[in-house]
């Protein structure tokens, strides 16, 4: 073997030689595979048919050599091996130029063999490095690129499970490995192997993709996912259409970067009028003869109503029979129906001019029930005459109570007629139907003839006064040559704008004069009065014109508004007092701690693993959201249990908003499903402006979902790092007191958070901070990847972040989240530092064990890290409560000068733990390049380059201007990138540890 051969010396040559063999025995079951339908492959050496020639680095002195094998198919197969267990040196190989199509995700599989270091008797590595490097075209040279981590970017170290022992057989090794967020045309794929004695049996290079699928009556193409999400359009299969409303939408649906589809298609498609689902929910089939389905949705056909039917297969509705109507209103599943019969019985009563008319109900409704009424009246001249020439409607000094049409009651009252006239009048039986029959409606007549006068027309009307919204009015009194007097009068009145539609308002006086109120200002009105004797109604008199006043206003209006104002200033004055008085009794409620004294209520937090079915504990705490009602618009993370969406909840009655959207990826055994909606069961508990808050959960379909308000800022420890140095210590300071706050009410509630930090903290759009993730999973998991959480007595524990006590006998209190937040606030005020920063996580604890802490961040007022030293005290009775912690907050708030004062420069180097606060000055460093990082100011890089500023003793003599003029115009960076330049000045060395 070449490989083996290249070590220098007999050992190393025999140690290789006798290795060659067994790396390659377990290749015959490793080329034997499978390729799921979902997945394309880019790369697979498994079918290589001849020499792979990759490139290898150190090319004057390569140590990967290409072999050749057979499976137990005889197939011959190309290996790569190589085993340098006596060189220090790193040795690369670089597969060739792998066009990546339409992926943004990919796999790469690799089967592998490992010998153990203790077999060769030599020291060794038992690992390898896996790296990418993303390019548009295949230009890589053998010096191109740099054989480095930058610009290669480093996937992971992968270590053997299975290591082979020298003179013996052994298991190979199968890693999966993903890359993400690609966005080049192709990519390079490069192994680094250092002290390592293995072979690369195969390397299959693959993305995945969501297949073909047919839901919800939509069909959706193979779709390839993308790390920024896209939702696949799809189109409604045949006889399928999208809801009303939703046109101009096609069905959607979200693939996941796994290849699987998520969640359920949005704008849902549904069968068609007249088609309903067939056995599954991907066809539509048309409605038999003798059916009909009026709606698109998931309903099914329904024999045709009553006296209706349909003889053609898909029909959306049932014409009715001969003689049958369906009213406009009507839904198309109600039966068609007929007018009805007319009214029964009509009878009189005559009042000298006033009519009373009463009739019974008629035989046949029309199979509806809304029945009315409808009186016509005529007038057919005088009863003295002998022969009726001509009848015509009667005019309008005919007066209906309670109307002439619409009429549901069985009886009106006429009044305005004539004396010695005959009237015919019609009352007609109608429902909703009767206008669409080509006939006459039902009807009975009455015949009546008036006897007696009734008073002549009223004269004389005339305006006495007017204002701005009244008129006074008054007229003459009518002469009357009968025995009946006058008993009151009828004006009836309406604004004068021209059009004639405008409805008259009626008033009524037992005199010959009225006062008409609540009229528009500088408004013409047109105004009639008529008389009433015992005999009936007279006619209207003659129309006349006023007008109200344009301007001014009456003392008496004057005086009513100054009455007016006192009397609210008054009331004012008894709500303030009222209030004054409510406060004065609601701080005696409260003890000096801020805590309700006994007495009150208070809600008490109730663990949802003490349920004996934790189903129960979510149906009791948690909302249940109908699927439909969820849009999900993007991927923006990945949870323990599944995806993180954003997405939209739009409920009926409720104004639509975002929503975070966590799922439960599919394959879930019964305990991650109780573990993942436990954290809903806790979270539904809480109502607090500072505790994120449960919309509620989806668990009567795929994928399970808990749904809680979106902030949009994400969490604060990112969101702090985005944006160093733009906030103000007070604004800082009110991001505390509302996690402050939040813990306050978890703390009354009786409920220990355990994993209190910054990433646990959510911002929104207003910068207010509200504590999440309540999910217990992490504490119980020992198989956590996340190196944040290191396992301790019967769980992963954040070490971070976590009191001693914790840490050392798993006792977790409010009085151990006092602590976390203690972290947390530093943390806040250093912009979204790692504590500790690159202290190892035993380190942490031991320096803790030593009573030594964080030193206060950079420009850290002086009473905020004495709080912060106050919930970092070793005994967990004398750390402030949450209360005492808010209250503190509130003081400084309301006195901004005591957050001026900071720890001098002098003190802060004596404060315990590592004075980590001053950045690193340029003598530390190599480069203007290095500097920069070393800071984490790398995004100003180019910038200082380009500026001319390449080297360190230019850099040395910066001051802002300069800092302006290449684009630092952050005042925290500017303050970073100066204090390190004035490190140098100072001490002319770098900073030493301090213990």
């Amino acid at each position: 073997m070449g490989v083996m051969g290249a070590q220098r010396g007999p050992v190393a040559h025999g140690r290789a030689s006798s290795c060659r063999g067994l790396l390659l025995l377990p290749l015959l079951a490793v080329l034997l595979g499978s390729c799921r339908a979902e997945e394309d492959v880019l790369m697979n050496t498994k079918l290589a048919t001849s020499d792979l020639r990759w490139t290898s680095y150190p090319a004057d002195d390569s140590q990967w050599e290409e072999a050749s094998s057979r499976d137990d198919q005889q197939n011959t197969v190309r290996t790569y091996e190589i085993c340098t267990i006596t060189s220090t040196s790193s040795y690369w190989l670089r597969t060739r130029w792998i066009p990546l199509k339409a992926a943004t995700t990919v796999y790469v599989e690799i089967w592998f063999s490992m010998m153990e270091c203790s077999s060769l008797r030599q020291p060794c590595k038992e690992t390898f490095n896996l790296y990418y490097y993303p390019s548009e075209a295949d230009d890589a040279t053998l010096t191109s690129p740099a054989w480095m981590e930058n610009p290669y970017i480093k996937v992971a170290t992968v270590a053997a499970d299975h290591l082979m022992l020298r003179d013996a057989r052994g298991r190979p090794n199968v890693k999966v490995l993903r890359l993400e967020g690609l966005r080049k045309a192709g990519l390079y794929l490069a192994f680094q192997s250092q002290s390592a004695c293995m072979a690369l049996l195969s390397v299959r290079v693959f993305y995945r993709k969501c297949p073909p699928l047919r839901r919800a009556f939509a069909s959706f193409p193979e779709t390839v996912p993308h790390s920024l999400v896209e939702q696949a359009q799809g189109v409604c299969v045949e006889n399928a259409v999208t809801p009303p409303g939703e046109q101009s939408q096609p069905p959607s649906m979200l693939c996941g970067e796994d290849g699987e589809w998520v969640g359920q298609p949005t704008s849902s498609c549904a069968c068609r009028p007249g088609y309903e689902a067939g056995e599954t929910d991907v066809r539509c089939r048309a409605c038999p003869s003798g059916h009909f389905k009026a709606e698109s949705g998931p309903v099914g056909c329904s024999s045709c109503p009553a006296n209706s039917n349909t003889r053609i297969p898909g029909s959306a509705y049932c014409p009715c029979h001969s003689g049958f109507y369906r009213a406009d209103s009507d839904p198309p599943h109600s039966a068609c129906t007929q007018p009805p019969s007319a009214p029964r019985s009509p009878v009189s009563q005559l009042n000298d001019t006033m009519v009373t008319l009463e009739w019974s109900e008629p035989l046949d409704r029309g199979g509806r029930h809304d029945l009315t009424y409808r009186v016509l009246c005529s007038t057919c001249g005088p009863a003295t005459a002998t022969k009726v020439t001509s009848c015509f409607p009667c005019g309008d000094s005919v007066l209906y109570r309670p109307a002439q049409n619409g009429l549901t009651q069985r009886r009106v009252v006429v009044w305005g007629l004539r004396p010695q006239t005959k009237y015919i009048f019609t009352i007609q039986s109608l429902n909703g139907v009767s206008a669409l029959s080509h006939s006459e409606p039902a009807s009975s007549k009455l015949n009546i003839t008036t006897s007696r006068d009734v008073p002549p027309p009223v004269s004389g009307l005339r305006r006495v006064e007017a204002s701005e919204s009244s008129l006074s009015l008054e007229w003459s009194v009518p002469v009357v040559h009968n025995q009946y007097k006058i008993l009151d009068y009828e004006l009836r009145y309406s604004p004068e704008d021209g059009e004639e539609s405008v409805e008259w308002q009626y008033v009524f006086s037992r005199s010959s004069s009225l006062v008409l109120n609540g009229l528009q200002r500088a408004t013409r009105y047109r105004v009639q009065v008529r008389a009433r004797s015992q005999a009936g109604y007279g006619s209207f008199g003659a129309e006349t014109g006023f007008n109200t006043l344009p301007d001014g206003v009456s003392q008496l209006m004057v005086t009513g508004v100054s009455a007016s104002l006192g009397i609210l200033v008054l009331a004012v004055a008894a709500i303030v007092g009222v209030f004054c008085y409510r406060r004065k009794r609601s701080a005696h409620i409260h003890d000096k701690s801020g805590h309700y004294q006994m007495g009150q209520t208070m809600k008490v937090y109730i663990d949802p693993f003490t349920y004996e079915d934790p189903n129960e504990a979510v149906r009791e705490f948690a909302k249940e959201i109908d699927a439909s009602f969820v849009k999900i618009e993007e991927v923006i993370g990945a949870g323990e249990f599944g995806e993180v969406c954003r997405g939209r909840l739009r409920i009926p009655g409720r104004k639509e908003n975002y929503v975070a959207i966590k799922t439960l990826k599919g394959g879930y055994t019964e305990k991650q499903r109780r573990d993942f909606l436990s954290e809903a069961s806790i979270m539904g508990q809480f109502q607090h402006p500072n505790i994120i808050h449960l919309e509620g959960v989806i668990t009567t379909s795929c994928p399970v979902m808990i749904l809680t308000e979106f902030m949009e800022n994400g969490a604060l420890d990112s969101f702090l790092r985005m944006n160093d140095g733009q906030f103000t210590t007070i604004q800082l300071v009110g991001m505390l007191r509302g996690i402050a706050a939040g813990m306050k009410y978890l703390s009354e509630m009786s409920y220990v958070h355990r994993d209190l930090a910054a990433r646990n903290i959510l911002v929104n759009s207003n910068l207010v901070c509200k504590v999440s993730d309540f999910g217990l999973s992490r504490f119980l998991t020992e198989n956590s990847s996340d190196p944040t959480y290191t396992s301790s007595l019967g769980g992963k524990i954040p070490i971070r972040w976590t009191a001693p006590e914790a840490i050392a006998y798993r006792k977790f209190t409010s009085a151990s989240d006092t602590w976390s937040y203690g972290i947390v606030m530093w943390e806040v005020m250093s912009y979204g530092e790692r504590p500790y920063w690159d202290m190892s996580n035993q380190d942490v604890i031991n320096a803790i064990e030593q009573d030594y802490r964080l030193p206060p961040p950079p420009e850290c007022p002086a009473s905020l890290h004495a709080l912060m030293l106050d919930c970092w005290q070793k005994e967990r009775a004398n750390r402030p409560r949450f209360c005492d912690v808010v209250a503190s907050l509130d003081r400084l708030i309301r006195n901004p000068t005591s957050l001026k004062v900071t720890h001098p420069e002098a003190q802060s180097l004596s404060h315990p733990l590592l004075d980590q606060r001053v950045p690193p000055p340029l003598s530390a460093c190599g480069s203007v390049s290095e500097w920069l990082r070393a800071i984490k100011m790398e995004r100003y890089e180019q910038s200082f380059l380009q500026a001319g500023f390449t080297n360190l003793d230019i850099v040395s003599q910066l001051n802002t201007e300069d800092l302006l003029r290449v684009g630092v115009t952050l005042a925290g960076h500017q303050k970073k990138i100066l204090s390190s330049i004035q490190t140098l000045r100072i001490h002319k060395a770098p900073p030493t540890m301090l213990y």
